[in-house]
């Protein structure tokens, strides 16, 4: 006999913002914030404070935008995701759209005390949140653009903690790798979602399942060829970061080629051994901050 699923209990609030997505936001501008400060968790308590607000109001965009998306995705996500609070009806449509407003708006609230410090965090915000109003209300539905711009909002979270910590051009090449692993992931996801996006022009459903293996693939090599970069430019290899970052880095790269080599087999595996990848990735851009 099938039991619940093991989100079962989770508060609906928690399950339409994506918890999981939320605590990565904040965790990736934290860690970029510390990579560019480069002294491990040496900082002082006003540097914490700046990384904390940037890492707070990353976490409500993502929170504001996954919760607009399910707003606009109710008819899509009947088929795909029929467990979701919207489609359930444990949350209602026009609460969902004032916790989305809310939580944007809140988003640049918190960081106005820091913009006079950090006014790069005042502009990445504002594009950020352009690109994510973007894809949600125009390139959503037209496949391998709105891909990109989420790859793109994921690569976003680095270069905002990077800001945060004074530093945001040190943090370009990770936000390229972030970059590319997420378009491999949204490709992924898509041709795992193909059956129920009869709204959406997806790369899979206007280019077939091929075209996509293609793409995915090819944003995973780009991920993997800038993953040296850190130990080409400012990392000792035979430093304790540079064995680490190494180390977890290999992991990575490892998984990122596991989660695209069967494409497309089991979709829903390879989906989830690429977020495993993302996350093995973020510990190694961590180590990089003790160098």
């Amino acid at each position: 006999m099938v039991g619940p699923p093991p989100w079962a209990d989770v508060h609906p609030a928690l399950r339409l913002v994506r918890l999981n997505n939320v605590l990565v936001s904040f965790a990736g501008t934290v860690v970029g914030g510390l990579v560019a400060r480069g002294a491990g968790v040496e900082l002082s308590v006003g540097v914490y404070a700046v990384l904390a607000i940037a890492a707070a109001s990353s976490a409500m965009v993502t929170a504001g935008g996954n919760v607009l998306n399910d707003v606009l995705d109710v008819e899509g996500d009947r088929v795909n995701h029929p467990d979701r609070p919207l489609v359930t009806g444990a949350i209602g449509i026009g609460t969902a759209r004032a916790m989305a407003a809310g939580l944007l708006i809140g988003s640049l609230v918190v960081i106005l005390p820091i913009l006079g410090a950090t006014p790069w965090v005042g502009v990445i915000w504002a594009v950020a949140v352009g690109a994510l109003l973007t894809y949600e209300f125009r390139f959503k539905a037209l496949g391998l653009a709105g891909n990109l711009l989420v790859a793109f909002l994921t690569a976003a979270v680095f270069l905002y903690g990077g800001a945060a910590g004074g530093a945001p051009a040190l943090l370009v090449p990770f936000a390229l790798m972030a970059f590319g692993a997420t378009l491999s992931r949204e490709v992924i996801k898509d041709m795992e979602d193909a059956a129920g996006d009869v709204d959406r022009r997806t790369l899979p459903r206007v280019r077939g399942f091929g075209t996509a293996t293609l793409v995915a693939r090819a944003a995973v090599a780009v991920a993997i060829g800038l993953s040296p970069w850190p130990l080409l430019s400012f990392l000792r290899l035979s430093s304790a970061a540079g064995i680490i970052y190494l180390g977890l880095v290999l992991v990575a790269d490892g998984l990122f080629v596991y989660s695209v080599a069967r494409l497309p087999g089991d979709l829903h595996r390879e989906q989830t051994v690429s977020k495993g990848a993302m996350t093995v990735a973020l510990l190694a851009f961590l180590a990089t901050a003790f160098r």
